[in-house]
């Protein structure tokens, strides 16, 4: 892997983790201008701490618990990689979500304000 660089980091990109279709879609079609999204059902799949580092934020489904474990997301930022991202939580029971939060994710909201919040959190990383 290659040494992050200024630019890179100055990229405006966030990572979303859902294995939902449609929403991915609509969140694609919201996007901001000059924004990327990165979508994964692994952060392995996108490297180590230098790589997961340079996105601004993560959009995490708590439903998605057949594809991934939403939980073990949480604990990787927060406990192996020890990074402070911000960790935007989507959807999930009450259960999961005070599971989300003892796990120390950031931001919770019901899945049909994500796309709308997913514009407000890009004009708030928009440095």
């Amino acid at each position: 892997m290659a040494t992050p660089t200024i630019a890179s980091r100055l990229q405006r990109r966030f990572i979303t983790m859902s294995s939902d279709q449609k929403l991915l879609a609509r969140l694609h079609d919201e996007l901001p201008e000059g924004w990327e999204m990165t979508t994964t059902l692994s952060l392995d799949d996108l490297g180590g701490f230098q790589d997961i580092l340079q996105y601004r934020f993560i959009l995490l489904d708590l439903d998605d618990c057949e594809t991934f474990d939403p939980l073990d997301v949480i604990r990787q930022v927060r406990t192996e990689l020890m990074l402070n991202n911000t960790i935007i939580c989507f959807g999930g029971a009450p259960d999961v979500r005070g599971e989300a939060r003892l796990a120390r994710a950031d931001r919770f909201f019901e899945r049909a304000e994500i796309v709308d919040k997913m514009k407000v959190f890009c004009g708030q990383y928009g440095w």
